[in-house]
Parts: structure tokens; sequence; C-alpha cells
């Protein structure tokens, strides 16, 4: 389980096509020696399982299934990944519930700087826009956010000079994608009240 809250970030050193998925490999400042093999860790939202680690060189392997379901089909080596390690009992939830569960690639469609912030739209089709709901959270990239609006074909939300610098979401342009995880709660909320 994450929060959204983005502090680090990794560079895609390396990537190893296997039959039956990928090896990636991020290099990272993230804190190493608390983290042990098998652990999970948010990978651009993904959660994802490490499984080796060499001085500041994560590794996790990627079956097609993951693949076919994030925006790391089409990843590339240079390519910067935001990072989050799993809560621990105790420590603070600054942003929202979030299982690294991604629901689906969202492709970027405007992004507007207001002042020192910037308005960005991202797409969404009938079936995802449904589940989204205004003034709830939202994970893109790993970064918890706040949807501000829903619009025609998608939702938009408000990036802050703070957020924008920490996180890949600074290097986004029209068209890029990325992961979305939808609130877990919007969506348990809506299933109970439809499915009734």
């Amino acid at each position: 389980m994450f929060n959204g809250i983005i502090f680090n970030q990794g560079k895609v050193d390396k990537i190893v096509k296997r039959n039956k998925g990928i090896n990636l490999f991020i290099k990272s400042k993230l804190s190493l020696k608390s983290i042990g093999l098998g652990t999970s860790i948010s990978c651009d939202g993904a959660c994802l399982t490490l499984i080796s680690k060499i001085k500041n060189t994560l590794e996790f392997y990627l079956s097609n299934e993951t693949l076919n379901k994030t925006k790391f089909k089409n990843i590339k080596k240079g390519d910067f990944i935001n990072l989050e390690l799993p809560l621990k009992h105790g420590q603070n939830i600054s942003g929202h519930i979030c299982q690294g569960h991604v629901d689906y690639v969202s492709k970027v469609k405007k992004i507007k700087l207001i002042d020192k912030s910037y308005l960005m739209e991202f797409s969404a089709n009938k079936y995802h826009k449904k589940n989204l709901i205004e003034k709830a959270s939202i994970l893109i990239n790993g970064v918890s956010l706040t949807i501000s609006k829903i619009t025609k074909n998608g939702f938009e939300t408000w990036l802050i000079p703070h957020t924008y610098k920490l996180t890949n979401l600074s290097k986004l342009k029209k068209s890029s994608l990325v992961n979305i995880e939808i609130d877990i709660l919007s969506k348990y909320v809506k299933k109970y009240f439809y499915e009734k």
C-alpha cells in the first residue's frame, strides 16, 4: 500500500527482454538500506516486486500482463520513473490510499501554465470515466492528485510547483502516456450502489 507522495525518482538504466516479459533496471538514490528483496515498490504507480539490488540499481521483472496494462509497454532507456516505498505502520498518509494497481493508461490532452501551477487534462474512456468524481483523489504515475473537473473526454487536475519539481510529471508533453489508478474508495462506493 502506498500514499502517492513522491520524494524519489529513478532512471531506466537497462531493459532486458524475455519470452514473457522484461527485466527492468532502474538507477536511483532511493535509500536501499532498509529494502529487502521481495519488497513491493511503486514505480510510476505500478506495484512492482524488487528481485535484486546492486548499489544504486533496482531490478524488477514485469510480465506481459503488467506490460499490457501499463505504460511500461513503451518504456525506454533513460526514462524517469517516480518511486515510492510501501507505507509503514504508523506512517502519516499525506496523499490517499493507493494499491499500485493500474486501472488504465491515459494520454495527456492538454498542459497549460497558469501563474506558477500547471493545469493538465488527461483522457478517459466511458468505462473509466464513470468511476471519476470531482474532488476525489487520482493517482497519476504514482502521484496523488485531486480531480478538479470532469471533462467531455477525461478529467483535469492541477499540479503545484513543488509536485512538478519532485516528480516526472514535469517531463510530460501533449500525448505523453501515464499510468492511472482511480481512487479505490470511489470504485467501491460505485460498485456497492450500482450492483445491489
